[in-house]
C-alpha cells in the first residue's frame, strides 16, 4: 500500500505531458456494510437470545434473522478482546494483555499495539470502505488522552475516518467525558433528559447520514461500542422500573430458569450441568428481606440498562433499514469479557469507594437504594447477579474459567448467510471476527499497511460454519491468560489454573504462591462445556499435553514472561506525571485526567487563582475543579463568596466558606490544606493574602477520586457537581488569568488500590 508511481507521461509543457491519476480503493463487486457491534460486560446468559428474561428484542430479532455461536470465546478482559476483535491477533500479540491503563515494560504487556497489526478498519479503507467508530475506545493507555498527547494510538489514527465515544473502561452515563475525532467535547445535551447510549445512536445515525448524503454507494464499517453494560448501570427511570419485582426471586432461582431456557434453545451440548454455586456468594433465601429488595433493585437497574440499550441499537439498524441497505449490511454483535463481578457481595452504590476502603453499609444501600441507577450513583450489582448472568458457566469476568471467556455472538447478513435463528457449536474466538469478516467481504490480508509489513493474521475465520451446521471445527488451538490465570483450548479439551489477584473473595488460593505451584484442572469440554468433573487426576498425561501447548503457544505469541503483580505497571510507570511542585492551568481547556495531573491527596498544598470580578452582577463559577459528585473537591465562587467543598466519595461533604462578598476588580483568590496525615487536615480560604474562611476537613480521598472519566477543569466543572449548591459546569462569569496548584511533600500512592481502581473500569 504504497505511493503509487506517477502512471502518466511528463513533458517539456502540458503539449507533450498525459495527466494521472492515483486509482481510488474500490471496494470488492457487492461488498456489504459491516456493522461490529461490541456490548461491554455482558454475561454470556443476559441476552434474550442467550436465554435472559431480560428483553433484547433488536439482538433476538438479529439471532432469529442470523446465527448464534454457542462457544465464542473472549480474553477475559475489555481492552484486549478489543484489540483481538479489531486486529485479529492474539492480545499478547498486540502488546495488550491487560487494560491499556496497565502497561508493563515488556513486548506483550506495552498497552499500545504496534502498526505491523493492521486494524480492520484500516484494511476495509484501504479497499475502499468508509470507516466510523462511535463509542468506547479503551485502546489507549489514559496517560495519551490528554489534549497534549499524542494522537497516534487514537482511533482516527488506526483508520477510523471519524470517532464519537470515550476513552477509558467506563464513563458516566449521564454526564460522560466525551471526544470527537481527536478532541474533547461536552455532550450535546446537559443531563437533563440526556443518555449517552442515545447520544451514540443519535450520532451513529449522523455519521451514515452524512455519508450517505454525498456517498449514496460506498460500503461503510461502522464500529459501535456501547457504555453498556459497563458500570454505572445508569438508565432513564422509566428503564428501570419496567422491572420492578422482576428479579424478586433471586439470582439462584434466576440461574436456575435461564438454564432451562438455554436447554431448550439448544445453546448446550445434551447433558451440559449447571456448574456448582462458588462458597462465597450467598444463597438467596440466606438474605435478610430489606437485603433482598436492595439486591433485587441492582438487578433492575442492570436489566433497564440494558434493554434501554438494546432500542438505541434498534433505532440505529432501523436507520440502516430506511436507507434500503439491511440486506446488504453484515452485522456481527459480541460481548468484551463475562459479567462483572467489581460491585462485591453486596453490590456498590459507588465503585470509588470500595478501592478507597469506604465501602457502602447494608443499612446505607438501603437508605439510598432510590437512587441507584441515577446521576446521584455508581452502581454495580452483586456478585450473586454475576454468577447468574454467566449461567451456565463458572467464575467470571478477569478470570479464564469459562464465565470470563464465554461470550455471545450474532452474526446477521440477509444477503449473504442462509441461517435463520440457528446455533453453532464449533468453538471460536474474538480473534476469529476480522478474518471472518474479510472472508464475506472477499478481501485477502494485506502484506503491507502504510508501508509497514503485516504481521500473519492469527485467528481463524468462522465463515465455513455460517451455513453448516456439521462443519468440522477449524479452531482447535487457543491459549488464553489474563492477569496470572491461565488455560488452553485443544481439540476438545481445556486446561485452565486459576490465579487470584489479592483477596477478592477467599477460595483457599494464595495469590502469591509462585507460578509453578499453580494446579492446573482438565476438562473435557467437548461433553462437560460447564466445567464440573476435573479430569486432572485420572488423565495426568492429557494434562501434561494440554500443558506443555500452553508453553509453546505462550513462547509464539510473547505471553512471556508470566506476571501477575498487581502494582507493576503502578510501581516503573512508562513516564511519571506526578512529580513537580508546581502547576499552571489556564481557564476554558479541556479536563485533564486524574492520572497525569496533580495529586493533591493528603498534601500540604495551595491553590491560587488569579482573577478580574466584574462589576454589575455578582461573581460566581468553578476557578478549579477535580472530580464530580461521586468524589472530587471544588473551589468555587458561590453568590459573590468563595468557597471550597470536599466531597468525600459522595458520603461527606465538607465546605470551606468566606462570608465576605467579593468586591469588583483584581484579586487572587487562595485556597490552602495544611495535611494533619492521616487524609485529614485544615482549609483555609484567602482573599488577596487575608483569610477568610477555615474549616477542618476530616476525610480526604486517599485513591482515587472518580473512575468515570473526571480530572481537573479550569474555569469549569465536567459534572455531576462536586458541590450540592450549584449545577455544573458553573462556568466562571468573571475573566481568569490562571490558576496555580502547588504542593509540598511526596504524592501518597496506595499502588494495590490504584490497581483495583483502574481494574474496576475496564
Amino acid at each position: 500500500m504504497r505511493e503509487p508511481d506517477f502512471g502518466g507521461v511528463i513533458g517539456p509543457t502540458w503539449r507533450e505531458s498525459t495527466p494521472w491519476w492515483p486509482p481510488e480503493p474500490t471496494p470488492p463487486p457487492h461488498a456489504p456494510n459491516v456493522v461490529l457491534i461490541v456490548l461491554d460486560d455482558v454475561g454470556y446468559a443476559q441476552l434474550g437470545c442467550y436465554g435472559s428474561d431480560i428483553e433484547t428484542p433488536t439482538l433476538d430479532r438479529l439471532a432469529a434473522g442470523g446465527v448464534r455461536l454457542a462457544n465464542f470465546h473472549t480474553t477475559a478482559l475489555c481492552s484486549p478482546t478489543r484489540a483481538c476483535l479489531l486486529t485479529g491477533r492474539n492480545h499478547h500479540s498486540n502488546s495488550m494483555a491487560r487494560v491499556a491503563d496497565l502497561a508493563v515494560g515488556f513486548p506483550g504487556y506495552w498497552g499500545r499495539i504496534p502498526r505491523r497489526n493492521g486494524f480492520l478498519s484500516e484494511i476495509l479503507g484501504a479497499n475502499g470502505y468508509v470507516p466510523c467508530a462511535v463509542g468506547k475506545w479503551h485502546l489507549t493507555p489514559e496517560d495519551e488522552t490528554h489534549m497534549a498527547a499524542p494522537r497516534d494510538t487514537w482511533p482516527c489514527a488506526r483508520g477510523f475516518q471519524r470517532w464519537y465515544g470515550f476513552h477509558g473502561g467506563e464513563t458516566h452515563q449521564f454526564v460522560p467525558a466525551l471526544y470527537q475525532d481527536n478532541h474533547a467535547v461536552a455532550p450535546l445535551r446537559t443531563h437533563d433528559g440526556y443518555h449517552l447510549s442515545e447520544d451514540l445512536a443519535d450520532r451513529a445515525i449522523r455519521y451514515l447520514g452524512e455519508l450517505r448524503s454525498v456517498e449514496p454507494e460506498r460500503p461503510f464499517l461502522l464500529y459501535f461500542a456501547t457504555g453498556a453494560c459497563h458500570s454505572p448501570h445508569h438508565a432513564p427511570r422509566e428503564w428501570i422500573e419496567q422491572y420492578r419485582g422482576r428479579f424478586d426471586a433471586g439470582w439462584d432461582a434466576w440461574r436456575v430458569a435461564t438454564f432451562s431456557r438455554q436447554q431448550a434453545m439448544g445453546l448446550l451440548p445434551p447433558g451440559t450441568r449447571l456448574s456448582p454455586r462458588p462458597p462465597w456468594v450467598p444463597r438467596w433465601t440466606d438474605l435478610d428481606p430489606q437485603d433482598q429488595r436492595v439486591a433485587a433493585r441492582f438487578m433492575e437497574c442492570f436489566a433497564g440498562f440494558l434493554s434501554h440499550a438494546d432500542a438505541q441499537i434498534g433505532r440505529l439498524l432501523a436507520f440502516v433499514e430506511e436507507l434500503e441497505e439491511w440486506d446488504d449490511t453484515l452485522v456481527v454483535v459480541v460481548s468484551d469479557n463475562g459479567a462483572s463481578a467489581e460491585g462485591g457481595e453486596r453490590g456498590s452504590i459507588n465503585d470509588a469507594r470500595l478501592w478507597n476502603g469506604a465501602p457502602a453499609g447494608r443499612r446505607e444501600l438501603r437508605e439510598r437504594i432510590d437512587e441507584l441507577g441515577g446521576p446521584s450513583a455508581h452502581n454495580n450489582y452483586p456478585w450473586g447477579w454475576t454468577m447468574a448472568g454467566n449461567t451456565p458457566f463458572r467464575r467470571w469476568k478477569r478470570e479464564v474459567h469459562e464465565g470470563g471467556i464465554a461470550d455471545p455472538c450474532i452474526v446477521h447478513w440477509p444477503r449473504g448467510i442462509a441461517g435463520r435463528g440457528e446455533v453453532r457449536h464449533q468453538f471460536a474466538h474474538a480473534i476469529d471476527v476480522l478474518p471472518t469478516v474479510l472472508e464475506l467481504i472477499g478481501i485477502e490480508p494485506p502484506d503491507e499497511i502504510a508501508g509497514v509489513t503485516q504481521t500473519p493474521i492469527e485467528g481463524t475465520s468462522f465463515a465455513y460454519l455460517l451455513d453448516d451446521a456439521g462443519a468440522p471445527e477449524r479452531h482447535t488451538t487457543q491459549y488464553f491468560e489474563m492477569l496470572g490465570s491461565r488455560g488452553v483450548y485443544h481439540e476438545g479439551w481445556k486446561a485452565v489454573t486459576f490465579k487470584p489477584l489479592g483477596r477478592m473473595y477467599d477460595d483457599g488460593i494464595d495469590p502469591d504462591a509462585p507460578f509453578e505451584d499453580d494446579v492446573w484442572e482438565l476438562y473435557r469440554v467437548a461433553t462437560d462445556l460447564t466445567e464440573c468433573e476435573d479430569l486432572a487426576a485420572t488423565h495426568p498425561e492429557k494434562l501434561a499435553e494440554l500443558v506443555e501447548i500452553w508453553w509453546t503457544e505462550a513462547r509464539r505469541f510473547q505471553v512471556l514472561p508470566l506476571d501477575n503483580r498487581p502494582v507493576a505497571a503502578l510501581l516503573a510507570p512508562r513516564r511519571p506525571f506526578d512529580t513537580r511542585a508546581r502547576y499552571v492551568f489556564w481557564p476554558g481547556g479541556a479536563l485533564v485526567p486524574e492520572t497525569v495531573t496533580v495529586n493533591v491527596r493528603d498534601r500540604t498544598h495551595s491553590i491560587v487563582a488569579t482573577v478580574e470580578v466584574p462589576s454589575g452582577t455578582p461573581p460566581e463559577g468553578v476557578l478549579l475543579a477535580m472530580g464530580n459528585a461521586l468524589g472530587g473537591w471544588s473551589f468555587h465562587v458561590h453568590r459573590g463568596r468563595l468557597r471550597y467543598v470536599n466531597n468525600y466519595l459522595g458520603k461527606e461533604r465538607h465546605v470551606v466558606a468566606s462570608d465576605v462578598t467579593l468586591p469588583p476588580g483584581a484579586h487572587e483568590l487562595a485556597f490552602s490544606f495544611t495535611s494533619a496525615g492521616g487524609f485529614r487536615g485544615t482549609g483555609r480560604l484567602l482573599v488577596d493574602g487575608r483569610v477568610v474562611g477555615e474549616a477542618e476537613i476530616p476525610n480526604v480521598t486517599p485513591v482515587r477520586y472518580s473512575i468515570t472519566g473526571g480530572g481537573i477543569t479550569c474555569g469549569w466543572e465536567q459534572g455531576p457537581s462536586v458541590g450540592d449548591d450549584y449545577e455544573a459546569p458553573f462556568a466562571f462569569n468573571g475573566t481568569m488569568r490562571r490558576v496555580v496548584v502547588e504542593v509540598d511533600g511526596h504524592p501518597h500512592r496506595d499502588q494495590n488500590a490504584e490497581f483495583e481502581a483502574i481494574m474496576s473500569e475496564q
